[in-house]
């Protein structure tokens, strides 16, 4: 680990979070926890995943279901403590981080809250959600609420997360690298924002993971697979560390 004689690189770290910081996919996990699955399958054949959501969150409320309950019942949702430590890790050297993710920011910032590391990250990306006037959670698209709609031919409709890496860029004055850790489809674009001075981090064995090493097209970051928390820890502080600069996994 970098020490007071040798500060760790300046750097911004994005984070997929489902199957990323969680192992799971919290959407999912919310639609099997409530007992909604077939309509969930039923709907997904005619909505988008995010219509499909907020249509899930119309649901539960006609049933009675208070913002609380869904709180209590995310609350139940544990991080693998080994991720804890990889975001810590990076938090205590230094890092500005933030998520990314097609979930919604309300799930997110409660998973986040209930396990302790929600202030170790400077924003969360994500769908936003707002609480209507009869106390039903909504969940909006990113798009048509932050930026216009988009053309990006990796991304779903609601989400382009190359174009968020583009704002956070462009924002930076600091002018760091980016490390940018994911697992799935929608990962890709933003990574292939990335530089040869940035790192893309893809989990083992998932769908990020093998469309970066099967690409027929030029990946300009570095690539640094990870299987767990442990081995997510261990090659960030790796990277984060003067003289461990040259770690390629």
């Amino acid at each position: 680990m970098a020490t007071a004689n040798q500060p760790s690189k300046e750097m911004i770290i994005i984070w997929d979070f489902d199957r990323t910081i969680i192992t799971d996919h919290c959407d999912r996990w919310v639609v099997l926890e409530t007992g909604l699955t077939k309509l969930f399958h039923r709907l997904r054949l005619t909505l988008s995943w995010n219509s499909l959501m907020d249509r899930i969150m119309d649901e539960l409320h006609a049933q009675g279901k208070t913002i609380q309950d869904f709180v209590n019942r995310l609350n139940n949702f544990t991080l693998d403590p080994q991720m804890i430590s990889a975001i810590r890790s990076a938090h205590d050297l230094g890092c500005e981080m933030k998520v990314l993710s097609n979930a919604n920011q309300f799930f997110i910032e409660t998973i986040l809250k209930n396990n302790g590391v929600y202030e170790c990250f400077s924003g969360i990306i994500s769908n936003p959600t707002v609480v209507d006037e009869e106390g039903r959670l909504r969940i909006l698209p990113y798009h048509g609420v932050h930026f216009q709609p988009h053309g990006c031919k990796f991304c779903p409709a609601n989400l382009c997360k190359g174009i968020v890496i583009d704002k956070i860029r462009d924002s930076d004055t600091k002018k760091r690298g980016i490390i940018y850790i994911g697992d799935g489809k929608d990962d890709l674009c933003p990574a292939l924002k990335l530089s040869e001075e940035d790192h893309v981090m893809p989990k083992k064995r998932l769908t990020l993971y093998y469309m970066l090493t099967l690409a027929t097209i030029p990946i300009m970051p570095k690539i640094h697979a990870w299987k767990d928390g442990e081995e997510l820890n261990s090659i960030l502080v790796g990277l984060l560390s003067p003289q461990t600069d040259a770690i390629n996994q």
